[in-house]
């Protein structure tokens, strides 16, 4: 299971495709009053989400997605209930960015968990975002625009908060989806105030005090914010800063509040332990494999903790250092061969090696130390396959699609999986569900009847209905 990743220009071609195709139909999705109703924010943030989970890389390892959604959580139960689900993605850019639209979905970037120090600091974003989502500050502008389409509003939102800053893949997205869109106008309405910003402050504090992190975790992150505005360039600019008006002005005003808080607010220590895991996956498996590479040779290696050795086993192997790589997962598992990362990756390192025997014990150990683990899982899948366990890998790989329900990887080795058992319904039944979330609808198309030609019973023939419902979905947009 790896991260998908789309080339630019079928990405815009699809962008605008989501966009626009719809806008020549009936007027279905308009505020007729100008008044955004929760279910009209809740059809626009899932259109919104659609069109991001086409167009952006999406993190799939469940380890840091379900940290950050802990994070997540642990705000939400902080504030005021919102009338909404609140859903958290993890989108794999470096930029320093973070946004939440109405709906209640938040997108944290991967270039800001990876800058931030502390749990606090990331929290202060989070709790920050999710202000802007309980004071309706997009919901209040969209409402001013009077008649709009919602699908062309989440294309906008799209482009405003993907396009803004940095030549990079998300900038060229959100700039193809505000073309495609309602255009700048539009867009320039929709970004937020000084008041919004202060609003969203003074909210957000409060949420994050009352969830137990320490206050100074939000001004923290604002100054990494404007430091690397200084020095860093292109895919590493803020794009926060574009979005997020006013940076140096709300630091100072922040400061000023926290200062004024018991010392039993700002005392508070983090527990970095689980961040340092996910900045190490971030860091080792998402930046360039020289940059990461330059980061634990510039550390001491006598120094090391057994995650450094983790991640510098995988950056060598990404960069064909076999032994290398192996001398450093060794060294991780003496120091800790009870850590579930630690095992998890050399688990997955010993399978890309094709050492299937010294791959299983690691890997076994990692899905019993962490049943939502889905990445230790779709490895100990792939090596029942290996071994033609054709039961237990297609269980474990439906149990992976429960936690990543989109990700055409699994969705493939299902297939795969299902077709060398004898199961010829089921693998393409799958491929062509690995296919449509590659944004392959041709491919889709040829498993789709494949499947149909093989369809025997009732049941498979809903499942078909379905199937061909999802690509129909997929061929004309989101509605």
């Amino acid at each position: 299971m790896r991260l998908r990743r789309l080339s630019i220009l079928p990405a815009l071609v699809a962008a605008l495709a989501l966009v626009l195709a719809p806008m020549s139909t009936a007027h279905a999705g308009l505020l007729p009053d100008g008044k955004l109703t929760i279910q009209q924010e809740n059809e626009m943030g899932r259109n919104f989400d659609r069109i991001v989970r086409a167009q952006m890389p999406m993190v799939g390892d469940t380890y840091i997605t379900d940290y950050v959604d802990q994070l997540v959580r642990r705000v939400v139960e902080a504030k005021r209930p919102m009338p909404f689900r609140i859903t958290s993605a993890v989108i794999a850019n470096p930029a320093l960015n973070a946004f939440a639209i109405p709906g209640g979905y938040i997108y944290i970037f991967t270039g800001l968990i990876q800058d931030v120090t502390s749990e606090s600091q990331l929290a202060g974003v989070i709790a920050h975002e999710l202000a802007h989502v309980s004071q309706r500050h997009v919901a209040s502008r969209i409402e001013r625009q009077g008649k709009v389409a919602l699908l062309s509003m989440a294309g906008t939102l799209a482009g405003v908060f993907l396009g803004v800053a940095g030549n990079n893949s998300a900038a060229k997205v959100g700039q193809a989806l505000m073309a495609g869109s309602q255009g700048a106008a539009t867009a320039a309405m929709l970004n937020y105030s000084q008041e919004d910003e202060r609003e969203a402050d003074q909210v957000g504090l409060n949420s994050m005090v009352k969830a137990g992190f320490n206050p100074r975790g939000m001004p923290e992150t604002f100054e990494i914010m404007l430091k690397n505005r200084w020095f860093d360039s292109g895919a590493q600019m803020p794009t926060y800063l574009s979005t997020h008006p006013g940076l140096s002005e709300r630091i100072s005003y922040l400061t000023d509040r926290i200062n004024r808080m018991p010392e039993t607010f700002t005392e508070r220590q983090d527990d970095n332990t689980t961040l340092v895991k996910v900045q190490m996956l971030v860091r080792a498996k998402m930046s360039p494999a020289t940059t990461a590479m330059a980061y634990w040779d510039d550390k001491n290696i006598n120094t090391y903790t057994p995650i450094d050795h983790v991640g510098r086993g995988i950056v060598l192997e990404r960069l064909k250092n076999r032994e290398g790589a192996i001398r450093s997962f060794e060294q991780a598992l003496r120091l800790d061969g009870e850590d579930p990362i630690v095992v998890r990756e050399a688990g997955i390192f010993f399978f890309k090696a094709g050492e299937f025997a010294r791959a299983t014990p690691y890997l076994q150990k990692a899905a019993i130390k962490n049943p939502r683990d889905a990445l230790a899982l779709f490895y100990m899948a792939r090596l029942q396959a290996e071994s033609r366990q054709y039961a237990q890998a297609a269980d474990n790989m439906r149990r992976v699609l429960a936690m990543v329900p989109e990700d055409s990887e699994v969705y493939h080795h299902l297939g795969m999986i299902l077709g060398e058992s004898g199961d010829t319904f089921g693998g393409n039944l799958n491929l062509a569900y690995a296919s449509i979330y590659s944004n392959n609808i041709r491919k889709a198309r040829f498993h789709a009847q494949q499947a149909g030609e093989s369809a025997q019973t009732d049941a498979q023939r809903e499942e078909l209905k379905t199937l061909h419902a999802t690509m129909a979905e997929r061929e004309k947009g989101p509605m």
